[in-house]
């Protein structure tokens, strides 16, 4: 008997869940209560948000902190720590705002004039265009606490002076340097003949969206961030350190660059992350006269490979930076002084790989963390929302980016990086509003376990008076919260769930070539075009970095007919359609298709070698080249595709774990439609079917032929289903059963209401002639909506109630005893052992979101995320279908 199913089928297993836990200087009483609310609901850790603290690292914080280690000790829960004093991380709680000019941000940018020769002694004021002029008509949204007045520098620096000649195009082979010729801030030049645009390359800390942050490209500033924050608490809570206190977790940090919350790759006409380290290894890295080159930082060229040697020389050497001085230099701290380092940064809509909010490489940002991390807020996930809908709060939004491309960037980083041990980290549930309830969060715990996601952070309890604005929903709600039990009762899954994919590995037969460097260099496909592709037709995959084609040792890398990186095995590597790859990749796949492995370049081969010798794309015509349409069909001929499904069902997801057995985990992301069907896998041997949210094993229908064994599933939406091959000993194998008897219970309803905070106090009963939404009649009610009725029945041997839709949480109880929770259709109870023969009463509580409520409150003036998070629709209330009993006599 696999020993973990046997923990957990004995309520023994570990924590995975760690929540964000709002502070804002309240009162000792209500951090006591709330640690004891949040351990109530089977969750084991805290992250401690200091975002809207008014005092970080000082008395009252320390205060605060101290009462919540403690109980924290008392509970044997962990502790974690927001590592700033507020969103992002990078502010160093306030060590950059009068700290020396050298140690702030510095941006790259220019200034351009075009000019028509000849012109003789053309003069050009340079000194009024090297120097950073805000745009008065430029506003940035949501800065959290920003100061009013950005600070100015006076230390603006003209770098150099350029010019090249403009045809219809940017000929960058008649770029010359004209920086010599300044004197005294003046620029005198004979123009030639011709069109010509003259660029002005400077240097400010003017720019940028914010003024007051590290600047991770410089190693001594990005250090401050160590030294306001994780020193302080170490020199504090040294003790508690790898004991109480598990670790830091950094929130979305950034380079700077442009406007706020921008989504601008390289190329756009917008300010650059800076430092006298770039500085050095540009030179180093493009030659003497690196500074001529600039302008191919912005523009584009006639020669293509010009343009892509610049921008993926200084992508590659800022997202180097921030590896090596902001991310592993906090994570060598954290190990050094026993602790964990975690977080994640901005992925949104394809940011992970470009500057401004995000990090410019989803790797290397995270490089110095021990798990994988990203988030999912404000309506990023949502049922049906692979492609629609276009907007949410955060803007324009890439359904098919967060729904095929997010999970698996965490979970592959996870799986190749030995330090993350297989752990990927998710912050979920945040602003998505108080219409979200513990069905919207089933589906998306659901969407991410089964992309390997194992690790959680709700978003978030908030210790401020209900009802707290900022980001709904907040869990408990100071006892507000009508579907806190069943939240406990999520939490329990997800628990459950993350123990079932922890500690062994996932097998991927399939991985991609991360889209970074294609980017910075030329065109390029986006990796969730073949993701789209291959989770459609269950085929799993991981996103793999070209870094670990350079860093073997690092990642443990193999080249051989099997590409092996850390634990995993690769039958197949999927290169999208890339313009330009590096001389590392271009080698590595030579290699790889010599020794027989799968290769596939999607709609041609690459046209250019970024850093190298363009001789190996000769070596490169070898391998195979398939469109989208025909990826999967190259993939089953190769024997990588793992599992077969019939009928063909595109929202069918699976996850294969083999940890001391082999396990699936299959879930359902069509929301109109049940999976009926069969799928085949590869394992053989006995076979049984764990419940995870009813803690218990059930007989799977199986049966094995020379492809292994096909499993007949029947998975409803809003599902999911875990197959284990194991055998389960002296283990209760529950057998499907057979209902003779259907009981609709149509009259004799009474209703009543009660608030969570008047629970079990019921009032307003009264007689119904049907079960159907009462928001209706109770368009502003929130709370707990009870139904009694009774039935009469025989003697039966099982027993099931069902009810056919409900929102959201349902508890049943059957002669006054609870038989469960359920949070999402189809909401099916066992009332077996509950039901005798002759006349039963049944209750059925339901408990609503918050929705209704907050929805007809007058909005608070400022209130930026309710003003845009707010439901477009309000959902039903209460039991709005049949409720059958079905009997076995």
């Amino acid at each position: 008997m696999n020993q973990k199913i046997n923990n957990l089928l004995n309520n023994e297993g570990n924590n995975y869940i760690l929540p964000f836990f709002w502070l804002h200087g309240e009162e000792e009483s209500v951090l006591r209560e709330y640690m004891e609310a949040i351990q109530s609901a089977g969750i084991g850790a805290v992250c401690v948000e200091s975002r809207p603290h008014p005092d970080y690292c000082g008395p009252q914080w320390w205060r605060d902190m101290d009462i919540i280690l403690d109980e924290a000790k008392k509970r044997n829960m962990k502790v974690w720590i927001l590592d700033d004093s507020h969103f992002p991380t990078g502010f160093a709680n306030g060590a950059l705002e009068d700290a020396p000019a050298e140690l702030c941000r510095q941006f790259l940018y220019y200034s351009s004039i075009e000019v028509v020769g000849p012109a003789k002694s053309a003069q050009l004021n340079v000194s009024k265009h090297a120097k950073y002029v805000k745009n008065p008509f430029e506003t940035s949204i949501f800065s959290m606490r920003a100061k009013k007045e950005r600070r100015q520098f006076d230390d603006d620096t003209l770098l150099s002076v350029c010019a090249a000649r403009i045809d219809q195009d940017f000929d960058a082979s008649t770029l010359i340097d004209l920086t010599e010729l300044v004197k005294d801030g003046e620029l005198i030049w004979d123009v030639p003949e011709g069109k010509w645009i003259i660029y002005v390359n400077y240097l400010t800390r003017n720019a940028g969206s914010r003024d007051n942050y590290i600047n991770m490209l410089n190693r001594k500033s990005a250090r401050k961030q160590i030294e306001a924050v994780y020193e302080p608490h170490l020199e504090r809570y040294k003790e508690e350190f790898g004991k109480t206190i598990a670790g830091f977790f950094s929130d979305e940090p950034e380079l700077g660059n442009g406007k706020m919350n921008a989504n601008q790759p390289i190329g756009t006409d917008t300010d650059l992350p800076w430092s006298e380290e770039v500085e050095m290894q540009m030179k180093e890295r493009l030659g003497a006269n690196w500074k001529t080159k600039l302008p191919l930082l912005w523009e584009d060229a006639k020669n293509n490979d010009q343009t892509a040697e610049v921008r993926y020389v200084y992508m590659d050497i800022i997202t180097r930076l921030v590896e090596e001085n902001f991310s592993k230099q906090i994570g060598n701290w954290c190990e050094e002084h026993g602790v964990e380092y975690i977080g994640h940064l901005i992925e949104d809509n394809n940011m992970h790989a470009r500057t401004g909010p995000s990090l410019g490489h989803f790797f290397r940002g995270l490089s110095g963390q021990h798990m994988s991390g990203i988030d999912d807020i404000g309506g990023q996930v949502m049922p049906g929302g692979e492609i629609y809908p276009k907007k949410t709060i955060i803007g324009d939004r890439d359904g098919e980016f967060f729904h095929y491309m997010l999970g698996k960037l965490g979970s592959s980083f996870a799986a190749i990086d030995p330090i993350k041990k297989g752990r990927t980290m998710c912050e979920i549930f945040g602003a998505y509003g108080w219409g979200e309830g513990v069905r919207m969060m089933k589906y998306l715990v659901d969407h991410f376990l089964v992309r390997g996601v194992n690790h959680y952070v709700p978003h978030a309890f908030s210790a401020k008076p209900y009802p707290d604005p900022d980001c709904p929903p907040h869990f408990y709600a100071n006892g507000h919260d009508p579907q806190f039990r069943h939240f406990g009762a999520l939490m329990g899954y997800l628990n459950r769930m993350c123990a079932l994919i922890s500690d062994g590995k996932r097998v991927t037969s399939t991985a991609i070539l991360y889209h970074a460097e294609a980017e910075w260099a030329g065109k390029y496909m986006l990796n969730q075009k073949p993701a789209h592709v291959l989770m459609d037709n269950q085929i799993d995959f991981d996103i793999l970095p070209s870094d670990v084609f350079t860093e073997l040792d690092r990642f443990k890398t193999k080249i051989g007919k099997h590409l092996h990186v850390n634990n995993q095995e690769y039958k197949s590597l999927i290169i999208p359609y890339s313009q330009y790859i590096t001389e590392s990749t271009a080698k590595t796949v030579i290699e790889l298709n010599k020794a027989g492995h799968q290769v596939l370049f999607i709609n041609n081969l690459p046209s250019g070698i970024v850093d190298g010798d363009n001789m190996l794309l000769e070596e490169l015509s070898s391998c195979k080249v398939v469109t989208l349409e025909t990826l999967v069909s190259a993939i089953k001929e190769n024997a990588a595709k793992e599992i077969s499904v019939e009928p063909a069902f595109s929202m069918l997801r699976y996850l294969h774990y083999r940890e001391e057995n082999d396990l699936y985990l299959f879930t359902n992301e069509n929301m109109a439609e049940t999976f009926i069907g069969t799928v085949t896998v590869p394992n053989t041997g006995p076979v049984y079917g764990y419940d995870v949210w009813n803690n218990e094993l059930y007989e799977v229908r199986a049966e094995h032929n020379e492809e292994g064994t096909v499993l007949s599933l029947e998975i409803p939406p809003y599902q999911s289903v875990v197959v284990v091959f194991d055998k389960s000993e002296e283990i209760e194998v529950k057998s499907p059963v057979s209902f003779d008897q259907e009981i609709t219970l149509e009259d004799g309803w009474t209703m009543s209401l009660a608030t969570s905070i008047e629970y079990p106090n019921f009032h307003d009963t009264q007689e119904i002639s049907s079960l159907e939404n009462i928001g209706l009649k109770y368009p502003e009610f929130s709370g707990f909506i009870r139904y009694e009725n009774e039935v009469e029945t025989p003697l039966t041997k099982q027993a099931s109630l069902r009810i056919d839709d409900a929102f959201e949480g349902v508890e049943v109880f059957i002669n006054d005893e609870s038989v469960g929770i359920q949070i999402a259709p189809p909401f099916v109870f066992d009332i077996s052992k509950q039901l005798r023969e002759g006349k039963n009463k049944v209750r059925i509580e339901v408990a609503t979101t918050l929705e209704r409520e907050q929805h007809f409150r007058p909005l608070e003036p400022g209130n930026f995320f309710a003003a845009f998070a707010k439901a477009p629709m309000l959902q039903p209330t209460g039991i709005v279908g049949d409720v059958k009993i079905l009997v076995q006599k």
